[in-house]
């Protein structure tokens, strides 16, 4: 199933770019992952240890990715949308201990794409298939998908304020 999904991201490239230059336009940018490369999954996190204490941290587009700090030397990358920017990590002199391309993608082994025509809705299936909130989504489905996973939080949050979220 994951080749399955692989072929498809591929053949899907391919059409894009066949798209772009068939419209005139020329695809830019294309990148691929670097050995250097911090790659964290879209709505995750990930621990980045840095080699000393750290003073000041640069997130290059902050919509992109996020930064925790846990410690002197010890930062959490949230990645918030698909998309590629950078962290920078100064010491109290203001040297540059850590400047490097972060990289958040989305996690493929357990995400299903339903699309018709020019609007896509995702699902998580790990086990059964549930809607997600995917930026690139339907805007309707995204709507709705977002409203209701508020709701559920707000409810579960009202219980455990009322006493009755326990268990005993």
């Amino acid at each position: 199933m994951i080749t399955r999904f692989r072929n498809y991201a591929a053949r899907a490239t391919r059409a894009l770019a066949i798209a772009a230059i068939t419209a005139g336009a020329t695809l830019t940018g294309v990148s691929t992952v670097q050995a250097n490369d911090l790659v964290v999954t879209y709505d995750q996190s990930k621990l980045l240890r840095m080699p000393r204490p750290v003073s000041d941290i640069i997130i290059g587009n902050p919509s992109i990715a996020d930064v925790t700090v846990k410690g002197s030397d010890l930062l959490v990358i949230t990645g918030k949308s698909f998309g590629i920017t950078n962290i920078i990590a100064l010491d109290a002199a203001k040297n540059v201990i850590q400047d490097q391309r972060i990289i958040v993608q989305r996690d493929e082994l357990k995400v299903v794409n339903l699309n018709k025509g020019d609007s896509r809705r995702s699902y998580n299936c790990s086990p059964s298939c549930n809607p997600t909130v995917t930026v690139g989504d339907d805007v309707v489905f995204l709507d709705t998908v977002a409203k209701m996973a508020l709701r559920k939080r707000v409810l579960s949050e009202g219980a455990t304020q009322a006493g009755g979220g326990g268990g005993s």
